[in-house]
């Protein structure tokens, strides 16, 4: 196997499952790094079982075309199968086989141990819900990490590096590219078309692309800011594009479902509930994002944010928007017993900005933690609350 950057956060999650009757799912956005994962678990498992009988099904490549429904990939994997060792299978872009949950149930049944990956949310939810309800255990991956991205480039973390990463992201095939705009931005355009084109417009047979790839634009536009299908609608309008709230919802969960974007609901922390209006939308990839409008450089407490929410999720919290009596608190980001306060901007020039960001969190009266996130070079803690920059706080330092 060819030396390649080891993920070790996601081999360590899949490894207690190794051998146990339940499906393993690796779901997430294209190119995140998926398939290389799951080839890495192959050998994982190869290492934990020195007789294993692997079988890898990889549905991008032409050998498996054949493979087209359930009946198909489960006679497929009928005659491979060992008799006299533990089989192991594994399907890469499971999604592109119609009704693969059938035979996955089956295969299940057979005592095979199973891998696969997808690239639709709604479909391996969805699906395997329905038929294997408590049979499978999903693992979300997300493009590199800050850290990640450090390590497999070789970078020092300083500004230089962190800038890099606003710029062209965390897709992983980058180690292969130069960092150069029209490169990388021709990659990533590649595989924003690729996105919209097989996993949105082809799967759900949508006929106005044109509104499909203007929504995404307004998504760029409004990154950081709350939005509303009847917003998103009202501004079509203007526009004279005339498509109705409902349509503009199943346009959101279509870019949702594809791991393209991702969806923060308000969470009222006096109140302990969620709201189901007016959301904020974040891309599951910066440099995706800035292939479709060029990076500038403005808006970068909107970035950050970004950024920040990107980094949460990937530490597995899940994050809200917060909303204390009259105010707005960035991420509210919970895991198990665990809850972060967190507000990020992008400087803290004066004191009127800091009294602002940080008085938002003192008027928080729990003992939960409490950070300040920002680029400014000398953060200093304020009144016992953190401030963190935001190279520390994506880089995990203390």
């Amino acid at each position: 196997m060819e030396s390649v950057f080891i993920r070790e956060k996601y081999l360590k999650k899949v490894k207690p499952y190794i051998g146990k009757n339940i499906i393993k799912v690796l779901a997430g956005q294209r190119r995140v790094g998926k398939t290389t994962i799951l080839k890495q678990i192959v050998e994982m498992v190869r290492q934990e079982d020195k007789s294993a009988h692997t079988i890898y099904i990889n549905k991008e490549q032409n050998y498996f075309k054949h493979i087209k429904f359930a009946e198909d990939l489960f006679q497929y994997v009928k005659s491979k199968l060992s008799e006299s060792k533990k089989n192991y299978v594994f399907v890469d872009e499971i999604q592109e086989i119609e009704e693969f949950e059938i035979a996955l149930r089956q295969l299940l049944v057979e005592g095979i141990d199973l891998y696969c990956t997808g690239s639709n949310a709604k479909m391996l939810s969805g699906d395997l819900a329905t038929h294997l309800s408590g049979r499978y255990i999903e693992f979300h991956i997300n493009s590199l990490s800050y850290n990640e991205f450090l390590q497999i480039h070789k970078l020092q973390n300083n500004n230089d590096s962190l800038n890099k990463y606003i710029r062209y992201g965390g897709l992983p095939y980058l180690i292969h590219l130069p960092f150069d705009d029209e490169i990388v931005y021709g990659y990533l355009k590649s595989i924003y078309n690729t996105i919209i084109l097989k996993d949105i417009v082809s799967r759900y047979n949508i006929r106005d692309i044109d509104f499909l790839e203007r929504l995404v634009e307004y998504l760029s536009d409004n990154l950081g800011s709350y939005v509303s299908s009847k917003k998103i609608s009202d501004f079509l309008k203007a526009q004279r594009v005339s498509l109705s709230v409902n349509t503009v919802m199943n346009y959101l969960k279509y870019l949702i479902n594809s791991f393209f974007i991702n969806k923060v609901q308000r969470f009222d922390i006096i109140g302990k509930k969620r709201f189901e209006i007016n959301d904020k939308y974040f891309f599951s990839d910066t440099g995706l994002k800035h292939s479709i409008i060029p990076f500038t450089g403005s808006h970068m407490g909107n970035v950050f944010e970004n950024l920040v929410y990107n980094q949460l999720i990937y530490d597995d919290y899940k994050v809200y928007i917060g909303k204390h009596q009259d105010r707005e608190i960035d991420f509210v980001a919970q895991k198990g017993n665990e809850t972060k306060y967190i507000q990020v901007a992008y400087q803290l020039p004066n004191e009127k900005v800091r009294e602002r960001e940080f008085g938002n969190l003192l008027k928080i009266e729990d003992n939960y933690e409490k950070i300040v996130v920002s680029a400014d070079e000398f953060a200093e803690d304020y009144k016992g609350i953190k401030h963190m920059h935001i190279r520390q706080f994506l880089a995990n330092e203390d």
